[in-house]
């Protein structure tokens, strides 16, 4: 889990391990260290807490040296502490190695090596790799490193060096993202791009079971039987600026401003000059839309609550049955999956664990994949049969935001091709949802600048300590993301009902004083909202009310309104989200909480 960088080339490593670890904090971590190979010894520095602590350290002594890997840790085997943070070495220290992901049967491999002298001192999978080195170790790292795989189940993306392979850095991945930068006189290793803007836009994306060996001047990748890979370079085209703060206070509030963009770029490419949508390599013709009996929606947290407006989308627009599975679950149920369906993995990274495995699940079963993702050259991109990507650039909060709603966007545009070519939306209906859409960026723009009522309303109720969003259809949905949106910043305990439920068991939890977030922006259940608001009000709550603006006599049941444009009722979701993710944003900001890494939580969570 979380971040790893390696350098060898002709300059100082120390610095650039720790700049490249300072653009992955946003993945979250507990501990940060480097190894770096100085005078022939592997000289480790390591340290719980941020990243900060690590590099105070290496400003007071400095470790010289021009090869050497980094890793943020967020811990899953053993304690955040010193000990247990990477790297990790063999016994002699003269190997080391950073690792993301799970090993899975480090206890029987544990067990082994201690039999075979082994001496642990963490309570880490990681360290485990280290000692499997050193213990196939015959005078090449790499094949030491190819060996030590052979053995290991589970998910890995491994960095390991050696002060007797001193001009050598191996890389070796498996279902735990990983890229190769390509620089000149001197490569990289690191589990995301950003790490490596700086220094490279040219990188290789290693595919599973590949490894990598990088010199000063060459870079020689190889498959899991050692045989020798020709891959293409990949350019990044988005800039350094495009993942930096850019004077915003916090990376969230950035990104909540960004959404107007990103929500263009994510729609006008996809519509020609006859309003006709255009979805890059999706090839899902009218013949095989034909065969296709049922569509599986299949995602993880903010993704998952974006799939459940998807399928609300295809269901009305495609007249298609449509399952959404939260992805940790859906392997688990033997779940019913075919060659006559169209499975749709959601996932912001492309790399996220639960719903690469049940992609593969559901591709062993038949089914067509189809991905929405955010990162070109992901695993679960190249693993999918047809591609919608997400034009929203990078997204470095942890706490997703315009990768939501450009996924609700590619949603709209799915389920409305669909729906034209099985002929089951007509084409007027059709054209006013694609007119309506072009125009959210302005609309989510205008919301966006209304941020002042918000944060007042914010600093007023920051300090609740339970929060219930109600709504209905759809605006549960948006709900259960509004309710993520604050639980995850703020550390407020939050939950998002139906709001035809709470008769049934939650209305017991509301009390004089009680925050309630109310969503009633379906016009064709406005009136039960207002009966639903007045049911909480009689028992002493505050209703802060979402709501179109049309609809003003919210106002005579709600203490408080955000409104909304007004629009159709199945395009809400864009809108009503945006007032939630400002009043999470606002909320975590006066309670003093680290916005953008929130405690316990990573970005790309690719660990099961």
């Amino acid at each position: 889990m979380c971040g790893i960088v390696g350098y060898i080339g002709k300059n100082e490593a120390a610095p650039i391990l720790v700049e490249g670890l300072s653009k992955l904090e946003y993945r979250g971590y507990d501990s940060a260290g480097v190894a770096i190979l100085d005078n022939e010894e592997v000289n480790v520095r390591k340290f719980k807490g941020r990243l900060k602590v690590l590099e105070e350290n290496l400003n007071e002594n400095a470790v010289p040296g021009t090869l050497g890997i980094g890793h943020t840790r967020w811990a899953t085997h053993g304690e955040p502490n010193d000990v247990n943070a990477h790297p990790h070495t063999n016994v002699q220290g003269d190997i080391a190695v950073v690792h993301n992901g799970i090993i899975e049967n480090y206890v029987k491999l544990k067990d082994w090596l201690i039999k075979e002298g082994k001496v642990f001192v963490s309570e880490t999978d990681t360290e485990v790799i280290a000692h499997l080195i050193d213990f196939y170790y015959e005078g090449d790292l790499a094949e030491a490193v190819r060996m030590a795989t052979h053995r290991m189940e589970g998910a890995y993306a491994i960095g390991a060096i050696s002060k007797k392979n001193p001009k050598k850095l191996v890389a070796v991945r498996k279902d735990s993202p990983l890229v190769v930068g390509v620089g000149e006189g001197e490569n990289f290793i690191a589990s995301d791009i950003p790490a490596l803007l700086k220094y490279t836009r040219n990188v290789y994306f290693l595919e599973d079971g590949e490894m990598a060996v990088l010199s000063n001047d060459k870079i020689k990748i190889y498959n899991e039987f050692g045989q020798k890979v020709k891959k293409e370079v990949f350019e990044v085209t988005w800039d350094v600026e495009s993942a930096e703060k850019g004077g915003y206070e916090h990376f969230m509030i950035k990104e909540i401003y960004e959404q107007p963009k990103a929500i263009k770029e994510t729609l006008s490419p996809r519509l020609d000059e006859n309003n006709q949508i255009k979805l890059d390599d999706i090839k899902l013709t009218k013949s095989d839309l034909e065969k296709i009996n049922k569509v599986v929606i299949v995602a993880c947290g903010t993704a998952y609550h974006a799939g459940l407006v998807g399928r609300y989308a295809i269901e009305k627009f495609a007249n298609i049955p449509v399952e959404t599975d939260v992805a940790s679950e859906f392997r688990y149920r033997d779940p019913f999956v075919d060659d006559k369906t169209l499975f749709i993995a959601v996932s912001q990274s492309g790399e996220t664990a639960d719903t690469l495995a049940a992609l593969r699940e559901a591709k062993r079963k038949g089914a067509r994949i189809l991905a929405v993702t955010n990162v070109v050259g992901s695993r679960i991109s190249r693993e999918a049969d047809d591609v919608f990507y997400t034009w929203a650039g990078p997204e470095i909060a942890v706490a997703s935001t315009k990768a939501y709603t450009t996924q609700l966007v590619a949603m709209y545009l799915i389920a409305l091709d669909i729906g034209l070519k099985k002929g089951t939306v007509k084409e007027t209906k059709y054209n006013e949802i694609l007119d309506e859409l072009k125009t959210f960026p302005e609309q989510v723009e205008q919301l966006v600048n209304q941020k002042q009522k918000i944060q007042e309303l914010s600093q007023r109720k920051f300090n609740k300590q339970n929060v219930f969003y109600i709504g209905r259809g759809l605006d549960d949905h948006v709900g259960k993301e509004g309710s993520l949106k604050l639980k995850e910043i703020s550390y407020i305990h939050s939950e998002a009902i139906a709001a035809g439920e709470l008769k049934h068991g939650t209305i017991a939890l509301i009390e004089e004083g009680t925050l309630v977030i109310a969503l009633a922006t379906q016009d064709r259940l406005f009136e039960k909202m207002l009966s639903n608001i007045k049911e909480v009000k009689a028992r002493g709550a505050y209703v802060i009310a979402v709501a179109k603006e049309t609809n003003t006599e919210i106002e005579e049941a709600a203490d408080r309104v955000m409104y909304i444009p007004d629009t159709f009722d199945e395009l809400t979701p864009i809108l009503s989200v945006i007032p939630l993710q400002l009043l999470a944003y606002y909320i975590a900001v006066s309670r003093g909480c680290d916005v953008d890494k929130p405690r316990n939580l990573a970005k790309s969570v690719t660990v099961e």
